[in-house]
């Protein structure tokens, strides 16, 4: 048997695939149920592959947003790349989805069944014995188990059991994270827009009918706090120069709705397995946000593993797993550090922005379909 430690999407998706495709597992949780809270996410043409494979495209689907046209731009809406995902639509079936992380969470939940899913059970340690993992939990209990999946996120208790040298990088940014209950203006309803200015940069996209994601990155120290009575001011004066759009959706955002979190991922390690367990998604190569892939990396881990736990059920296909994964991940995760350093530059701005306007459109795609391959 399989036990999958962490209920979020990577835990949650690997749970879906091997429901697919007959493979033991029990899932096991250390909150009391589903979190409400989050902020929005993109699932990328990859992403949603997996969705179809396992059965819950059209519910996933139902509750986001179709994103047909990704805008980077200037501080002022003045586009620097402009890319249609209809060709992409056409290539894979899909577009991009934005979807509140937490209805994503519970539309795959409800599609995985209630015995398979365990609450309240926080890891705690693994022992390894001859013919099983020991696996203990906060509470007291313990099970045993053939392997050991830890999908328990950046912060993953099993990473630092089975590789403690792992470390943690801050990129210098902080990020604000807003979820608005207006949607937008309906010449936006459709796309998703990053805006570029100096040190600081703004993120917008419709979830629902009734709701829009939006977030706000500046650079700064670590481990700052806000005084939620001044933080709106604080957000409208960082971007007082920008679209007005921006302002407007700080505004109309209830404050409890806008999270705070510094951008930070898993400098990368030299394996995500050993012996019988294996990390995925963050807990084996968090990524920063700047490429809308952590997510979705996370979601097609489940889809490789389960592919291969099923073609080979009775052996231990976890280095094969790495082997599969490691390069295009990693290539990834070196790809969205970079691509934040760029857009959050202090100087040179001028010459940056004028560096991304003459970019081909055919090598904006390129790039794009490499990552939206989705290949056994």
């Amino acid at each position: 048997m399989y036990t999958i430690i962490g209920a979020g999407i990577g835990g949650l998706t690997t749970a879906l695939v091997f429901e697919k495709l007959n493979i033991k597992y029990q899932l096991f949780e250390k909150a009391k149920g589903p979190n409400a809270l989050g902020a929005g996410i993109w699932l990328a043409p990859n992403a949603l592959q997996v969705m179809e494979f396992a059965g819950v495209l059209d519910t996933v689907t139902k509750v986001g947003n179709v994103v047909n046209r990704i805008t980077l731009a200037n501080q002022k809406l003045k586009p620097l790349a402009d890319s249609s995902q209809l060709p992409a639509k056409e290539k894979y079936g899909f577009s991009t989805l934005a979807i509140h992380r937490a209805k994503l969470q519970l539309a795959l939940i409800q599609s995985i069944p209630k015995e398979k899913i365990h609450w309240n059970k926080a890891f705690k340690f693994f022992k390894e014995e001859q013919d099983a993992l020991t696996i203990a939990f906060q509470d007291g209990s313990t099970i045993k188990s053939k392997y050991l999946i830890a999908a328990d996120g950046i912060d993953s208790k099993v990473r630092a059991q089975l590789f403690p040298k792992s470390k943690i990088r801050y990129s210098g940014q902080t990020c604000w994270r807003g979820v608005m209950q207006h949607p937008l203006p309906l010449e936006f309803k459709d796309r998703g827009i990053e805006m570029w200015g100096k040190g600081i940069r703004f993120g917008l996209s419709q979830l629902s009918e009734t709701e829009t994601s939006w977030f706000a990155v500046k650079n700064s120290k670590a481990f700052q706090k806000d005084d939620k009575t001044v933080l709106k001011n604080k957000l409208t004066f960082y971007f007082k120069e920008f679209h007005p759009l921006v302002n407007e959706l700080i505004n109309k955002t209830e404050i409890n709705h806008i999270l705070r979190n510094d951008i930070t991922d898993l400098k990368p390690i030299k394996s995500w397995q050993k012996g019988n367990i294996c990390l995925i998604g963050d807990a084996a190569h968090a990524t920063t946000p700047n490429m809308g892939q952590g997510g979705a990396q996370a979601i097609e881990d489940a889809y490789y593993l389960g592919k291969l736990i099923a073609k080979h059920p009775n052996k231990n296909n976890f280095e094969q797993f790495e082997k599969k994964r490691f390069k295009r991940v990693n290539s990834i995760v070196k790809q969205s550090w970079f691509t934040g350093k760029i857009a959050n530059l202090n100087t040179g701005t001028a010459i940056r922005n004028a560096i991304f306007s003459t970019i081909p459109k055919k090598m904006i795609d390129r790039n794009m379909y490499s990552v939206y391959d989705l290949k056994d």
